[in-house]
């Protein structure tokens, strides 16, 4: 109820209908949301991807219920070898329901065109390095800050591989200030490391 599933499952922009089998395609929708509460994490304030990134692994258990039945995660930092260049994948998991492999990347950032382009090649560095041809395409999925429908749209347009985009919000960003000392502490201490250094003199 916190998180509105009702309203948010199934409700990322995709292209399922139009690159998947029509069974595939139905519980492809259903297990992706267009926003993702991303409530559980305290980040700095001006964090970057790979912030993001690792405070969704240090809370794999939370994100994966989060994420819905049936996902298993693979890892993180997943590498691919690509005509001898080596590229990572931000996050791989495995649907055990839809028998295929979900690549995610994360966006701390707005939606842009040629994020898609490379969902897309990592989609299909998978389909062609891990994926068995006894399972189904392997679906992408970038996860951003926010997004505009129509640039999703036409960022999608002539791209053949199965993929989504949603967006997350409600990170708890960190107070760092309250954590460090105040000028007086600093003063006070200072203070206290000269009357040591001089009462180590006088003792010598």
């Amino acid at each position: 109820m916190r998180a509105d599933l009702f309203h948010t499952s199934g409700g990322a922009l995709t292209n399922f209908t139009e690159r998947l089998p029509e069974s595939q395609a139905r519980h492809a929708q259903e297990i992706v949301k267009d926003t993702y509460d991303f409530g559980f994490m305290s980040l700095a304030r001006g964090y970057d991807e790979r912030e993001l990134e690792a405070a969704l692994e240090q809370n794999i258990t939370r994100f994966l219920l989060l994420l819905g039945t049936g996902f298993a995660f693979v890892g993180r930092q997943v590498e691919v070898v690509v005509s001898g260049k080596a590229r990572r994948v931000d996050m791989l998991f495995y649907h055990i329901r839809l028998h295929c492999y979900v690549v995610l990347e994360l966006k701390a950032r707005a939606f842009e065109p040629e994020f898609a382009g490379k969902l897309n090649f990592y989609v299909n560095a998978i389909d062609e390095l891990v994926k068995t041809p006894e399972e189904n395409p392997t679906i992408g999925l970038l996860i951003c800050k926010n997004k505009d429908q129509t640039e999703v749209q036409w960022a999608f347009r002539g791209i053949n591989t199965p993929m989504g985009v949603a967006t997350y919000g409600n990170v708890q960003i960190e107070d760092i200030q309250r954590h460090l000392p105040t000028d007086e502490q600093i003063k006070q201490r200072v203070e206290q490391a000269e009357r040591e250094f001089r009462g180590s003199l006088e003792g010598e």
